[in-house]
């Protein structure tokens, strides 16, 4: 029986070679991709071994020379497709892969799947106002946090949220009569109480006055401002109460956009150049060089300047994070998110 396996595996193996130059098609729609992948005969009977992410073909159509067209017609929300927005740019990424064995075996062939879209060039949230989130007053001012629906266009309809999806968490300062300000997350952290204690389990999300740890040990960045006053923090769920409620604690401070330093500062980790990056000024970059170890100010204007900063501790939830299995039976049970 184990030569006859042995056998098998090898022949599967051997057919990747075949894929080497395939003949792939991808058309990208509004909110789903077709993609048609030509095989030859001989992987025809393996076709069930093709994939999409997550998904096998959705239709195999086998050509009167044999060969055969492995169909992919899916929507960009499935098949675990990762969504990243890189300036104005919007992009679903993918892979087609060829796995002659069950995972964990690694696949015999991949290729990657891309689709870029434009971001819409009208995407600043028409929502402040006390209502959309969490607020309250500081030295005349009144911060808001909220959750963003997954197009950056209003407040999140369910707090019923995919294991593996984005988060976009909106913050913002109504400025008022004071002078422009910018709007910093100096720390946050997720916990499964709407009050820390000391006991509490806590996720650390942002620490070290303003850098974004989860960018550097997963998927998460700051996204361009489109207004100093406000921040979005694009953060991908993850499986901290997983099916249970969590809350979003952040510290927010409203500060003198002339000042930036150690202490005062929005940094992500941008894994393609290996660097730490200033959300606000990357020629200021090096004021993020901190971030793996401790930040303290080091700008006199800036511990002077104290006294015209403002902070507020704010709490966002519940949210709850589930697996996409299990979607349905949230979504007929969520509540409102305040």
């Amino acid at each position: 029986m184990l030569p006859h396996l042995y056998l098998s595996l090898t022949v599967l193996a051997a057919l990747a070679s075949t894929l080497v130059d395939a003949d792939i098609n991808v058309v990208c729609g509004k909110d789903s991709v077709r993609i048609s992948w030509r095989i030859s005969p001989q992987l025809v009977p393996y076709a069930a071994r093709l994939f999409l992410g997550s998904c096998m073909p959705s239709r195999l159509k086998v050509m009167p020379d044999g060969e055969g067209e492995a169909q992919f017609n899916y929507q960009l929300a499935d098949c675990k497709f990762k969504k990243l927005i890189k300036g104005k740019r919007i992009i679903y990424q993918n892979e087609l892969t060829y796995r002659p064995q069950a995972k964990p075996k690694p696949a015999a062939f991949v290729y990657p799947i891309e689709c870029i879209y434009k971001r819409p060039e009208v995407w600043v949230p028409q929502f402040m106002n006390p209502g959309s989130g969490v607020s309250d007053g500081r030295g005349g001012l009144v911060f808001h946090m909220a959750l963003l629906n997954e197009q950056l266009t209003a407040v999140a309809s369910t707090n019923v949220i995919p294991l593996g999806s984005f988060m976009p968490l909106w913050a913002a300062v109504d400025q008022k009569s004071h002078q422009p300000l910018l709007l910093l997350m100096e720390e946050c952290v997720a916990a499964t109480t709407p009050v820390l204690q000391p006991g509490s389990h806590v996720y650390p999300i942002i620490s070290n006055k303003g850098c974004l740890l989860e960018s550097k040990k997963a998927n998460a960045m700051f996204l361009p401002r489109y207004h100093s006053s406000a921040i979005i923090l694009y953060l991908q769920s993850f499986k901290l109460g997983l099916g249970e409620e969590i809350y979003i604690h952040c510290k927010l401070v409203a500060w003198d956009p002339e000042v930036l330093d150690e202490s005062k500062k929005a940094c992500h980790y941008v894994k393609e150049s290996g660097r730490w990056e200033l959300l606000d000024d990357p020629f200021q970059s090096n004021l993020c060089s901190c971030c793996d170890s401790t930040c303290t100010s080091r700008s006199k204007r800036g511990v002077e300047g104290e006294r015209h900063s403002w902070s507020y501790q704010t709490v966002l939830g519940p949210l709850i994070i589930v697996d996409r299995s299990d979607m349905k039976t949230h979504n007929s049970s969520s509540s409102s998110l305040l």
